[in-house]
């Protein structure tokens, strides 16, 4: 957002704005320090239980946030709105990650790292992630898929996005070249024919039951509904990414 920010070393009051950071906080050993985590921060689930709930990612209670006195918020320029982190930094540090790919997941994990005396510790967490994403073996191929994330209307993750990252990670082709989150119609769906469609679990909660809705469009699709916080949470939870990632791209050639 081309602001400098004086930090505060070793921050012992912390608010977190964004589920995937969120998570890599408590990853990082930050039991006592984070005080504030928005209502869609719910892992670990002990943590999400006990901690003050300071709104959603995009309706953030300033109030109640302002009262809590944090040293050091943690946004997302996607994910949060861009007028309410502004009026945040009018009085408090703010970090805001803008994360597009792997690279740059990484590198984030070690700046939070380094604004919350945890260095060594996300140190440690990148070259775990780089190990494993290093280790994913999936078979090379010309799969074109649809990532579906919202419903009525239907929206996909395009190009330039973090899921789209994900995709290529398991070898699969994006069906659609617009850019971020494009809304599309079944004509748009039909036009592109993908090989798969991938309905995922968040923000819009696909389930099972929409599988008939797409296969009355594209009976000869492969369809599934996929985890959403392995393809786009980009803090801690990568770990576990490129396990899943195999897993699904075997379902996709049954």
């Amino acid at each position: 957002m081309n602001t400098t920010i004086p930090f505060i070393p070793n921050p012992k009051r912390i608010i977190s704005v964004v589920p995937s950071q969120t998570e890599l906080l408590f990853y990082l050993g930050l039991d006592e320090e984070v005080i504030g985590i928005t209502k869609f921060c719910i892992h670990p689930a002990d943590k999400f239980k006990a901690n003050t709930k300071i709104g959603g990612t995009k309706q953030l209670d300033i109030e109640k946030i302002k009262a809590l006195q944090p040293e050091l918020i943690i946004a997302n320029k996607e994910e949060n709105e861009r007028s309410q982190i502004e009026e945040l930094m009018k009085f408090f540090p703010v970090y805001v990650s803008d994360i597009s790919d792997l690279p740059g997941a990484l590198a984030m994990i070690e700046r939070v790292g380094e604004l919350v005396n945890k260095s060594i510790e996300a140190k440690a967490l990148t070259d775990a992630i780089s190990q494993q994403f290093c280790n994913l073996r999936v078979k090379k191929s010309n799969l074109c898929a649809a990532y579906f994330i919202w419903r009525k209307p239907y929206m996909v993750a395009g190009k330039g996005t973090f899921i789209d990252a994900m995709l290529k990670k398991c070898g699969l082709t994006n069906a659609f070249e617009m850019e971020r989150y494009p809304e599309i119609d079944a004509a748009a769906l039909i036009n592109a024919n993908p090989d798969a469609i991938l309905l995922s679990s968040e923000p819009f909660p696909f389930k099972e039951k929409y599988i008939a809705e797409f296969r009355a469009m594209l009976p000869d699709a492969v369809i599934k509904v996929v985890d959403g916080e392995m393809f786009s949470w980009y803090g801690s939870r990568l770990l576990l990414a490129p396990r899943y990632f195999e897993g699904l791209v075997k379902e996709l050639y049954v």
